[in-house]
């Protein structure tokens, strides 16, 4: 596929798939001449072995250890200007008393460079501009650098930022990040210089105005660098990297946690460890040992505003809890249910994450489940009292998903996302009855012992009355739908929809279970009543009656 290389950058490009020399111009971002070549080696060595280390000064762009001039701006790298933060050659004419009452003492530098992240990540969403860079130059000062509007000294008033607060996907709202970020600064010793194309600012201290006696700490403002500056730049002299590690840590765009799902209240998010954590517009604000996932809120409710102190920890839960439950009933993909319902499956041991001890959570995700799969909810009871329907499902290709008992009363009669009837035991019960078929048999093919119960028919009828009119038929089959409440096949069935009678084979082994069976079911028809209801029961102590009073005037 070959490569394009600069004659003036010594960068490189290498060709994917399918691309070719004329899908480009001649011309790289530096200025200088693209040139095609098949094998990087033949050209010089160093582009096949050597590192892409150096970070451009001026923009923080990552080229090759022998490039001369940045292949994103043009810069020469050979110019060396930025070996220390040399302040005292710039001239400051305006000093702007920062007014600092209170010093976050608890702060770290690590906080303080948080801070100035999330500005700069806040300035590339409000004016869309491209990624911000954080990166260490070849003299150890850190550079934080945005490319939006540049900062003025007047942002660094103490006060709401209208434009951020009506922005729902920015971090900062507060307008109080950036001073308590410089104040850290200067109490921890880090030198700081901010560039931008409306000036530069460096922080010393001065006397407070008309007051000799007392020194605050102030900003220092001189004439920009450079006109023509895009962005703004914070370059740090006393950031040690692990305080850069700390604070990006901090951030949701610089982990490694993956974006499940997103919604309309924020993120479902994979957590990285053992803890998962909660974001706030993208910045980590708490950790919660017994999650089962992470998530970023960005529909922000008056309770966590109000939780988000100047430090933005040690939020407690009780102001998270909630969007995070809606975040969780938002959610539709069937991996995030998946997820859930398998945590669920703990529940008896006591071992599941915290977001499953929502009733409400639990029940949406069993809503999801039996959207997207074939899948039956059974309690533990269920399990061991019916192992062959149990058995008859997993035949079936159902899943069996194991529930608690009050999820299951959540569940009864309820639909899934889609409308549909939520699997549980009855509707499995109600969808095998609906797909039943008997095995019917003839009369004539029962023994000898049957056929003489079976004969007693008529006069078991006469007993009560005769045959009920809606009963247009008796039958016998060798197998049964399983009763609901008991689990087990039933003895006899009326069958209301076709004015039949089903009685089992088995009931015929003795006149008394067969005559019980048949006077049950008559009653059944007579009455239209169900078992264990009152009405059923005013018509079994009726025929019962009736049949007392028959014997008793013989």
């Amino acid at each position: 596929m070959g490569y394009l290389i600069c004659a003036k950058c010594r960068g490189y490009y290498e060709l994917q798939m399918g691309e070719s020399p004329e899908d480009f111009t001649n011309e790289c971002n530096c200025g200088g001449n693209l040139k095609y070549v098949e094998k990087i080696d033949k050209i010089d060595l160093e582009f096949k072995n050597g590192s892409i280390n150096v970070a451009c000064p001026s923009c923080g762009n990552l080229n090759p250890n022998f490039a001369v001039f940045c292949s994103e701006c043009g810069h020469n790298l050979q110019i060396n200007q930025s070996a220390n933060l040399k302040t005292d050659e710039i001239k400051f004419s305006k000093e702007f008393d920062l007014n600092i009452e209170e010093i976050l003492e608890d702060w770290e530098v690590f906080h303080a460079l948080r801070e100035i992240i999330a500005n700069a990540l806040d300035e590339q969403v409000l004016t869309d501009s491209k990624d911000i860079k954080i990166y260490k130059d070849s003299e150890g000062l850190y550079h934080i650098s945005d490319f939006g509007r540049g900062l003025k000294y007047d942002h660094l008033t103490q006060k709401e930022n209208d434009e951020k607060l009506s922005n729902p996907d920015v971090i900062g709202k507060f307008g109080i990040g950036l001073k308590d970020a410089l104040a850290t600064f200067d109490r921890k010793g880090v030198k700081v210089l901010i560039k931008s194309k409306h000036g530069d600012i460096k922080l010393g201290k001065s006397h407070k105005h008309g007051f000799d006696d007392l020194t605050t700490l102030h900003a220092y403002i001189s004439n920009p660098s450079s006109s023509n500056f895009v962005g703004t730049e914070f370059i740090l002299e006393g950031v040690t990297d692990d305080d850069m590690f700390k604070a990006k840590d901090l951030f949701l765009k610089f982990s490694s946690e993956k974006v499940i799902e997103k919604t309309k209240y924020g993120d479902l998010l994979e957590k990285k460890g053992n803890s998962g954590y909660i974001y706030i517009s993208g910045v980590k604000v708490a950790e919660e040992e017994n999650f089962l996932l992470s998530y970023n809120i960005t529909a922000l409710t008056k309770k966590i505003n109000k939780a988000l102190n100047r430090e933005r920890s040690n939020v407690g839960r009780t102001a998270y809890s909630d969007r995070v439950k809606s975040i969780l009933l938002d959610s539709s993909k069937k991996e995030v249910a998946e997820i859930l319902v398998n945590d669920l499956k703990h529940y008896s041991t006591g071992q599941m994450h915290d977001e499953l001890k929502w009733i409400d959570v639990q029940e949406h995700a069993s809503k999801l489940l039996n959207a997207k799969e074939e899948v039956i909810f059974l309690t533990s009871e269920e399990l061991v009292n019916d192992p062959d329907m149990v058995e008859k499902a997993k035949t079936g290709g159902y899943n069996i998903i194991s529930i608690p008992e009050n999820l299951k009363h959540k569940l009864n009669n309820s639909t899934d996302v889609n409308g549909e009837k939520i699997r549980d035991l009855g509707q499995f019960y109600n969808e095998y009855k609906e797909s039943f078929e008997y095995k019917f048999i003839n009369p004539n093919s029962l023994n000898t012992q049957e056929k003489l119960v079976w004969a007693k028919t008529d006069k078991i009828l006469e007993l009560v009355g005769g045959m009920p009119y809606n009963v247009k038929e008796i039958k016998i089959s060798e197998t049964m739908q399983k009763d609901y409440t008991t689990f087990q096949e039933a003895g006899g069935l009326w069958d209301a929809s076709m004015g039949r009678i089903i009685i089992k084979r088995s009931e015929l082994k003795s006149l008394e279970s067969y005559a019980g069976v048949l006077l049950h079911e008559v009653c059944h028809a007579k009455s239209g009543a169900a078992d264990v209801t009152r009405d059923f029961e005013k018509a079994l102590s009726d025929l019962l009656g009736l049949l007392a009073s028959k014997n008793l005037k013989k």
